[in-house]
């Protein structure tokens, strides 16, 4: 009998993979069934018209906007007075009779006579006060814009200003007038080749404010309008994150949902005994795993995809909330394996929910103001809503860490899909104890697991950069530094702790600076993804420079190629020494290793601190 040659065997496993992808899609197909006959008409009822209320909401608010503030300050001014129009074409003011009494019995925040105007001195009388402002300058500006329809352009708008934003360091420098205003070259807008900022001129170029005549009303405050090429400078302001809030309320939402379903049904698996059949299957746990994901990921994606086509969304958006959805399913995965009851289904989901929507949400918050805001997919799917072009490295710098991640968790969780820790009632802790060493077989393997646990360091990480950054450097840095050896160790040490707790080796002092010498190499050769973060443009940013520097990057053409190279070494060193000190409390015991981890904290943030603020100004 001849041997099967290499293409036998490729047709062998490519059959193989055949067969799997059936009994997953067998399993999927069983699990809709039973998920969805397993939940109650009013439960499934509820759920769906809570999903469509969001969806619709969502859509509704991102598209037009909801007037909360319709009405709020009133103001007395009369039929006859100039000031009546811009008040009641104002949809925050409500006109009311100008009398004394009541403006000073305060049920007027603003009274306009023909010789004054007076505000009621409380929080919500300067406030109207403020709007009345406002509103008179949107007047103005109206009017102004329908005398440069009428073809008296140069007397509506005597400066242009140009608005760009330029790279920190680059050449170009934004907000200059083009001096295109039909002045005299005396203060018109850059008639001698001023910046175009220094020009104010009114209807005749003569470089003084109109506060009166022509046609617009005197400004409050002495306030001088401008034209602009690009919107005009009263246009110019921070883009309040308003779509952003509603896409995280209108995508992450609806997922919790899906992901109290899916965890439901592992629980009720692990407490019916229903599991026991798929174990006894001949198919493989990745399988198992696989067919039961399958259906609730395909209805987070069904969802999402509703949500994209309601809001003018495309592909982009929808392959954007994939890592999201994913990373949803795969920390329910490991809660529904974890709990031993609902109640402590309902504290792990609770947890998950927070966390990832924390993830997602902070940095979107900033869409269009900072490049933090990339840290984050969601802002793909604001990007791609309002037509802004996606780059591939953008995009993969915001989906890839929670692809990552998410596969790593559905392995860790797959470790406990066995037997003995499936129907076991083990406390959670022990259960996740059992999840970190489940992968490890001896202090070799310990620096590939650190490996793995790599994308929940850089996922928290990336977190910290998003919440710190808006803070001042002198409070934000040496907080961000000593949360980033924080996480950096725990992510070096918890496996090790596993290890020795469910004795992978043994505990002596020569085999804990093995096992920690190994876990630091490891985490120093995966921690150079952090170079990713300059494509993106993170080292724009003070926080996100930190955190570069800190892993021996982004160090720039500053420093010399000694001191590149021993900044670049450094980070070994730091991160071998610290992982043994871990390491040998671990050995000792869990209270040992707290210590242990403490010390390596102390000593990680000091060199942090020593590396970003001492060596790098």
């Amino acid at each position: 009998m001849t041997a099967p040659g290499p293409e036998g065997g490729d047709r062998g496993r490519a059959g193989e993979l055949v067969r799997q992808a059936r009994h997953a899609l067998r399993i999927a197909r069983w699990e809709a069934l039973s998920g969805v006959g397993g939940l109650d008409r009013r439960t499934l009822l509820s759920a769906l018209v809570a999903v469509l209320a969001i969806a619709g909401v969502g859509a509704a608010v991102a598209v037009a906007g909801t007037p909360q503030d319709a009405n709020v300050y009133r103001v007395g001014v009369a039929h006859d007075s100039p000031y009546y129009e811009p008040v009641r074409q104002d949809p925050t003011l409500a006109v009311r009779d100008p009398d004394y009494d009541d403006f000073a019995d305060r049920k007027l925040e603003v009274i306009i006579t023909r010789e004054t105007i007076q505000a009621n001195d409380t929080r919500k009388g300067r406030a109207a006060a403020a709007e009345v402002k406002s509103a008179v300058r949107r007047y103005n500006e109206r009017l102004m814009e329908a005398e440069a329809e009428r073809g008296n352009e140069t007397a509506a708008f005597p400066v242009s200003v140009d608005l760009r934003y330029v790279d920190r360091g680059g050449s170009g420098l934004g907000g200059t007038g083009d001096g295109s205003g039909g002045g005299d070259g005396d203060g018109d807008g850059g008639g001698d080749g001023g910046d175009g900022s220094s020009g104010s001129g009114g209807a005749g170029g003569d470089g003084r404010a109109t506060d009166g005549g022509g046609f617009g009303l005197p400004s409050i405050g002495a306030e001088t309008l401008f034209g602009s090429s690009g919107g005009r400078p009263s246009d110019i302001r921070p883009p309040f994150p308003f779509v952003s809030l509603v896409l995280a309320f209108a995508f992450v939402v609806p997922m919790n949902f899906v992901i109290q379903a899916y965890a439901s049904s592992i629980l009720g698996e692990r407490t019916n005994r229903r599991g026991e059949l798929t174990l006894i299957a001949p198919v493989s746990p990745a399988t198992i795993v696989a067919g039961k994901t399958l259906p609730y990921f395909g209805a987070m994606i069904g969802i999402a995809t509703l949500t994209a086509l309601a809001l003018g969304g495309g592909i982009v958006s929808v392959a954007a909330v994939v890592p999201i959805a994913l990373l949803f399913l795969s920390a329910a995965f490991v809660g529904g394996l974890l709990a031993r009851s609902h109640k402590e289904l309902t504290f792990v989901l609770v947890t998950v929910s927070v966390s990832v929507t924390a993830y997602v949400f902070v940095p979107a918050v900033f869409t269009n103001v900072t490049p933090i805001a990339v840290i984050s997919p969601l802002t793909m799917v604001v990007r791609d809503l309002e037509g802004v072009a996606v780059s591939a490295p953008t995009f993969l710098f915001s989906t890839v860490p929670m692809l990552v991640a998410s596969g790593v968790l559905f392995y860790l969780g797959g470790g406990l899909y066995r037997e003995e820790d499936l129907f076991a009632r083990k406390p959670i802790p022990e259960k996740i104890l059992d999840a970190l060493a489940a992968p490890i077989r001896g202090p070799t393997s310990v620096g590939a697991v650190t490996v793995l646990l790599i994308p929940f360091v850089l996922l928290a990480e990336l977190l910290a950069v998003a919440v710190l950054f808006v803070l001042p450097l002198s409070l934000s840095l040496p907080l961000l530094l000593s949360a980033l050896a924080t996480v950096e160790e725990v992510g070096k040490s918890v496996h090790v702790l596993a290890g020795f707790e469910r004795a992978r080796f043994d505990r002596s002092l020569r085999s804990a600076a093995v096992v920690g010498a190994a876990s630091g190499t490891g985490f120093f050769i995966a921690e150079k993804v952090v170079v990713v973060g300059q494509v993106v443009g993170l080292e724009q940013l003070d926080a996100g420079r930190a955190l570069q520097r800190t892993a021996g990057t982004g160090l720039g053409e500053s420093a010399s190629p000694i001191v590149l190279l021993g900044l670049l070494l450094a980070p070994l060193f730091l991160h071998v020494v610290t992982a043994v000190v871990s390491a040998v409390g671990a050995s000792r015991g869990r209270r040992a290793y707290v210590l242990g981890l403490a010390g390596a904290v102390v000593v990680h943030t000091l060199y942090n601190l020593t590396v970003v603020i001492t060596l790098v100004r």
